[in-house]
């Protein structure tokens, strides 16, 4: 199903003014996507995202900071977008939101005003 989408939003600071590895970074999209995938398992979409591994379409965006993530992941809740918010541990620092995967059309209008993710 091509118009089921995956986006994963993730703080553009944790490089650029934290100094976190590029590894590091990538590694909190996947904590975040592989928890929400896991929380939302026996959802439909989901599943017909699973279904098609070969063709599963994921957008990484990014958040200027801590705060710019709190209010998006308010506002997804506030609008009964089901997403998973990643805080690294033991730090205790939100680092990106993963949304389960929905049709592009339900979601996109959460996410539009963010841009993709830079090196």
């Amino acid at each position: 199903m091509s118009n089921i989408v995956q986006y994963i939003i993730v703080r553009s600071d944790l490089k650029s003014a934290l100094g976190w590895p590029l590894g590091a970074v990538i590694a909190q999209c996947c904590h975040a996507s592989t928890a929400v995938m896991h929380l939302h398992r026996e959802d439909e979409v989901t599943k017909s995202y699973l279904d098609d591994l070969d063709n599963m379409h994921k957008v990484v965006l990014g958040a200027k900071d801590e705060d710019a993530l709190r209010k998006l992941s308010d506002k997804l809740t506030e609008n009964d977008i089901k997403h998973k918010m990643w805080i690294e541990q033991p730090e205790n620092i939100p680092t990106c939101i993963a949304i389960k995967p929905y049709v592009k059309e339900d979601v996109h209008k959460f996410v539009k005003s963010l841009k993709l993710l830079k090196e």
